[in-house]
């Protein structure tokens, strides 16, 4: 009997390339590869990369480093780079790192095993182009294996926004949505192996126009096509664009199906001009149009965002205007970050926001941001909320999960499995969870 080689995998970045590796690990099997989580125990090592952010990027190659003796100490080790960050700088991982084997990018992780084995014969295995092919044609069928209540499933990839800042249209491309058929049955397998919980993904995942034997579908009609899944209790979508906000996408969110009460919605800036220079394509008003829609249709709805200071050219009444529209919206949840130059996109090119006031600006506006959270999970507290449990908690007889408003919920549940929902009373609010009791049905 063959001994199982053994892959060890390293996801950087979004659920996009949690998804990913997933997948990346399935192709790989049909090769004898069983995954470990011991990088000290690995055939191969993945890295798969993220490369919004500039210090995402670096963390690779220092990621590389650390790796450099165990290759040292198993010469039959092979070292591998995926993801966005292969995409964009396949060329300059090559040179920077010699311990790497193979290199490819997100849209050519199904050749995985042609290029390990090229790979494995002591060749550099380098695949980082846009194939014609669909790689989820090419992919292994899903094995059968139980799985947790909560699974990711990618229905759209690629951007066509082009935002100054940002390398996404670069790495994965233009935007693609897979047929609704092969979604449907994704999901079904999904929820036969234990999944109650899919949350459906895209690099502008409500831009999804699927292709079926009907016509285009939309990502409302997708949804609505999900939730007749027996067995599926939640559906999730993320990460959204304002402009892609349609009217019946909205109005999925109000007709009390299985979508969940919460959206993020990326703004990035509530600076008209700064919008503009980062070519998002809508105003700070048509993004509050949207958000006052949503809570006609869902008035419960809880609000998640994306916040970038410091861009080139941010003024403080610029970042007044970015303070002023947290606090007419009112979010649940938020990310916020320092503005990071990518080589390649339009924004590189100007000149940075110094780095102290761009400092004073973050820690400003995440203070801001964290009252919000607090007071949104504040308030939670008295209410009745569905959790649906996902893994025991660190007290014998506890369980934590996610209610529908995706706050973590821990409370004494003994006897209950994972997968299973059940009523919560919230008591308490910490730093980052809530606390409450089941309620008797």
């Amino acid at each position: 009997m063959t001994t199982p080689r053994k892959l060890f995998v390293k996801t950087y970045g979004c659920q996009m390339n949690v998804y990913d590796s997933e997948r990346m690990a399935e192709a790989l099997a049909p090769s004898g590869y069983v995954t470990t989580d011991r990088a000290e125990d690995a055939d191969l090592i993945l890295l798969n990369t993220c490369h919004i952010r500039e210090k995402a990027a670096e963390k690779v190659y220092s990621e590389l480093g650390r790796l450099k003796p165990l290759k040292a100490a198993n010469p039959d080790l092979r070292i591998g780079v995926a993801g966005c960050v292969a995409q964009a700088e396949g060329a300059e991982i090559v040179a920077r790192a010699p311990s790497v084997d193979l290199v490819v990018g997100p849209q050519s992780y199904h050749r995985l095993p042609e290029l390990e084995a090229r790979a494995r014969q002591g060749a550099r295995a380098i695949d980082t182009d846009f194939p014609a092919e669909d790689k989820f044609d090419a992919l292994p069928a899903r094995p059968k294996a139980a799985r947790g209540p909560t699974a990711f499933l990618t229905v759209q990839e690629g951007c066509d926004k082009f935002c100054a800042f940002c390398v996404v249209p670069y790495t994965r491309g233009a935007e693609a949505s897979r047929p609704p058929a092969r979604i449907l049955a994704e999901a079904r397998d999904l929820v036969d192996r234990g999944v109650r919980e899919i949350t459906l993904l895209g690099q502008n995942v409500n831009a999804y126009h699927g292709a079926g034997v009907d016509g285009e579908w939309s990502l409302a009609r997708l949804t609505a096509a999900l939730g007749g899944i027996e067995g599926l209790a939640r559906i999730r979508y993320t990460t959204s664009h304002p402009c892609d906000m349609t009217d019946d996408l909205i109005a999925a969110h109000g007709e009390g199906g299985k979508l969940m009460p919460y959206l993020h919605l990326p703004v990035q800036s509530g600076s008209d001009r700064i919008l503009k220079a980062m070519n998002r394509r809508h105003t700070a008003e048509e993004y509050l149009r949207v958000i006052d829609r949503l809570r006609a249709a869902r008035p419960d709805i809880l609000l998640s965002s994306d916040f970038i200071v410091g861009f080139p050219g941010e003024t403080e009444a610029d970042f007044a205007d970015t303070l002023a529209l947290i606090e007419a919206v009112g979010f649940g949840q938020s990310y916020s970050f320092k503005y990071s130059p990518r080589p390649g996109t339009p924004a590189a090119e100007r000149a940075e926001v110094a780095a102290e006031v761009a400092d004073d600006r973050l820690q400003r506006l995440q203070a801001l941001l964290r009252t919000q959270e607090q007071a949104a999970q504040a308030a939670m507290v008295g209410r009745e909320v569905t959790v649906l449990f996902e893994k025991p908690g660190r007290l014998p007889g506890q369980m934590v999960g996610k209610s529908e408003y995706l706050h973590a919920v821990h409370a004494m549940a003994p006897g209950v499995t994972p997968g299973t929902l059940c009523r919560v009373r919230i008591t308490e609010s910490a730093a980052h969870s809530l606390g409450g009791e089941v309620v008797a049905e």
